[in-house]
């Protein structure tokens, strides 16, 4: 990359896009900072890299709109990802903290800098609705791009114009901010890690009988934003699962299950 060495491993996610000319301007979009990794998950048209306004909007990038990666959720789009930024104009009640642009591409510099095999993501919503609940709730951050009050609303590629300047302007410059020490010590686990700590949790709450199934209520939301809050790591999503483990079925009762079997 002329302007990102550390481009190769940010990747653009567009959710949902129903209209294929933005799929083209995004790819133009990151195309012009320095970025090339675009991925769009389940597209309204799933041939956008042959339709017109998106090859003409996608002016010499023809290329990245090409290579572009089409999924079919947003799960797989994230695989691979260490740290997941949701693109949104609001903060929500459960979801992952709400932190400013450039306070997020300071993050994934560091990030970047620190572990040459980590990847990112930045990751948008369809045009009319953004981001769901569930999905944002697949993100470490929520991303808040400052807008003018009476006219609040980017076009998605705007969003991803604005977002790709200023991840390439943060990552080639030479100083963090003196607030950023999130990555100090150990690297946050990957979305879908917490996301599966998460479900192995409700088996065990529901086990232990501190979880209803049938009226479960808003626990495990509650759960999602404090471990989304708390940016754990591999080895504390492993120690915790290791807990849910044992609440399910004690350590005793999985050597007497696997001297069974080695007898069968």
């Amino acid at each position: 990359m002329a302007f990102v060495p550390q481009g190769e491993r940010v990747r653009f996610v567009l959710v949902e896009p129903s209209h294929a000319g933005n799929i083209g301007a995004s790819a133009r979009a990151i195309n012009t900072m320095g970025f090339s990794r675009l991925y769009v998950v389940n597209p309204r048209d799933k041939s956008y890299k042959e339709d017109p306004d998106a090859i003409a909007l996608c002016t010499r990038s023809v290329d990245i709109l090409n290579t572009s990666v089409m999924v079919p959720t947003l799960e797989e789009a994230l695989k691979g990802v260490r740290i997941a930024y949701a693109l949104s104009g609001y903060d929500r009640e459960y979801g992952p903290p709400m932190m400013n642009l450039t306070s997020s591409c300071e993050e994934v510099k560091e990030l970047l800098n620190k572990d040459d095999s980590s990847e990112v993501a930045f990751v948008f919503g369809t045009e009319r609705s953004g981001l769901t609940n569930k999905q944002i709730c697949l993100c470490q951050r929520c991303v808040g791009i400052p807008a003018n009050p009476a006219c609040d609303s980017l076009n998605l590629a705007q969003a991803v114009q604005v977002t790709a300047y200023q991840a390439q302007m943060t990552i080639r410059g030479t100083s963090l901010s003196n607030e950023s020490h999130r990555f100090k010590e150990e690297l946050p686990a990957p979305a879908l890690a917490v996301d599966k700590l998460l479900e192995h949790l409700k088996q065990a709450l529901v086990s232990c009988g501190a979880l209803d199934e049938v009226k479960p209520k808003y626990m495990m939301e509650r759960f999602r934003k404090l471990f989304l809050r708390a940016v754990l790591s591999q080895s504390e999503v492993d120690m915790l699962r290791g807990i849910c483990a044992a609440v399910i079925c004690s350590k005793e009762e999985r050597k007497g299950s696997k001297k069974a079997s080695k007898e069968i």
